[in-house]
C-alpha cells in the first residue's frame, strides 16, 4: 500500500525543479524590477546624470547639498505635510461619518452605497484628475456653475491647492468607508447592547466603545495614507503643474519635473531618496505607535 501511495521518483524532481525554477523567477524579478533601479538611482544620486547629453559625471555629493538648501524642495516639503495632513483627517473623518451611517440598521442598500463610493477609488487618478480639471473650468466649469462663481481655481493662489485637496478627498474616502466599516462589523456587539440597555446615549455609545475599539482600525489608515499622499504628484501635473508659481508645489512632483521635464536624474534621484527616508521614518514611527496600542 504504501509502495502504491508513494510518488514517483521522476514526479518528485520535476516537481523539485518547478519549485527552484519559480522560486528563481521571482529572485530574479524582484532584483531587476525593484532590488537593481534602487540600487542604480541610489548610485545616480552621487553623479550628474542627464541621460538625453548622455552625461553620466560623478559629482560626489553635490546633488544631496543642492536638495538641502534648495528652498523650493522645503517649501514643497512643507507643502506635502500640509497637504497629507489636512487630506488624512478628512478621508478619516469623512469615513468615519458615512461608514457609521451605514452600519445603521435601518439603512437599505448597503451594499449598493458601498460601492458607489468605493468606486472612485479604484478609477485611475489621471482620468478623475482630467475630468476634474474641466469641472474647475472658470467660464463653463461644472463647479463654478453650481456654486455661481467664476473662480478660477487652478491658477489663483488662494484656491489651487484646495482644488487638488477636494479632488483627493472625494477619489479617496471611499478607501476608509470600506475599511472603517469593515472594523464597525467586527466590534463586539454584547458591549454595545449592555450600554445601551444602561442608557447611554448613540453619542456617548460612540465616544467611549466604538471609538476606541476602532483605534487600530483608523490608525491603519493614518499610516498606509501618510505614506500614499507623501508620494502623490498625478493630480498636480495633470491640473497645475505646480503652479500658479510654486503653490502647488510637492515633492514627488519635484521629483517628476526634475526628472521627465528637465532630464536631471541626478538631482532628482537625491530628492527621491530624501523623500524616502522620509517616509521611512514615518513608518517606523507608525509601527511603533501600533505597537504600543496593541500591547
Amino acid at each position: 500500500m504504501n509502495a502504491l501511495i508513494r510518488k514517483h521518483p521522476l514526479r518528485s524532481r520535476s516537481e523539485a525543479v518547478l519549485r527552484n525554477l519559480v522560486v528563481v523567477a521571482l529572485i530574479a524579478f524582484f532584483i531587476t524590477f525593484f532590488f537593481a533601479p534602487i540600487l542604480m538611482a541610489f548610485v545616480g544620486s552621487f553623479h550628474l546624470w542627464n541621460p538625453l547629453k548622455g552625461q553620466y559625471q560623478w559629482n560626489g555629493i553635490t546633488n544631496w547639498k543642492m536638495v538641502l538648501n534648495n528652498s523650493l524642495f522645503w517649501r514643497a516639503m512643507g507643502n506635502t505635510v500640509w497637504f497629507s495632513v489636512v487630506a488624512v483627517v478628512a478621508r478619516v473623518f469623512i469615513g468615519l461619518l458615512l461608514a457609521s451611517a451605514l452600519h445603521a440598521k435601518r439603512v437599505k442598500w448597503k451594499s449598493l452605497f458601498r460601492t458607489l463610493y468605493y468606486l472612485p477609488t479604484i478609477t485611475p487618478m489621471v482620468a478623475v484628475a482630467f475630468v476634474w480639471k474641466f469641472m474647475y473650468q472658470p467660464q463653463f466649469g461644472l463647479l463654478n456653475q453650481l456654486l455661481n462663481t467664476k473662480i478660477n481655481w487652478l491658477f489663483d493662489a488662494h484656491y489651487a491647492m484646495s482644488a487638488i485637496l477636494l479632488l483627493t478627498i472625494w477619489k479617496d474616502f471611499g478607501y476608509a468607508v470600506v475599511i472603517l466599516l469593515g472594523g464597525l462589523y467586527s466590534l463586539p456587539t454584547d458591549c454595545l447592547e449592555a450600554a445601551e440597555i444602561d442608557g447611554a446615549s448613540a453619542w456617548q455609545r460612540f465616544r467611549t466603545i466604538t471609538l476606541p475599539l476602532l483605534q487600530p482600525t483608523i490608525l491603519f489608515i493614518v499610516i498606509t495614507s501618510l505614506i500614499s499622499y507623501f508620494q502623490t504628484y498625478i493630480p498636480v501635473m495633470v491640473l497645475t503643474q505646480g503652479g500658479p508659481g510654486t503653490q502647488t508645489y510637492l515633492a514627488s512632483y519635484i521629483i517628476y519635473d526634475q526628472a521627465f521635464v528637465k532630464y536631471n536624474f541626478g538631482y532628482s534621484s537625491a530628492i527621491s531618496f530624501v523623500l524616502f527616508l522620509v517616509i521611512a521614518m514615518l513608518t517606523v514611527l507608525s509601527f511603533r505607535i501600533s505597537g504600543k496600542n496593541d500591547g
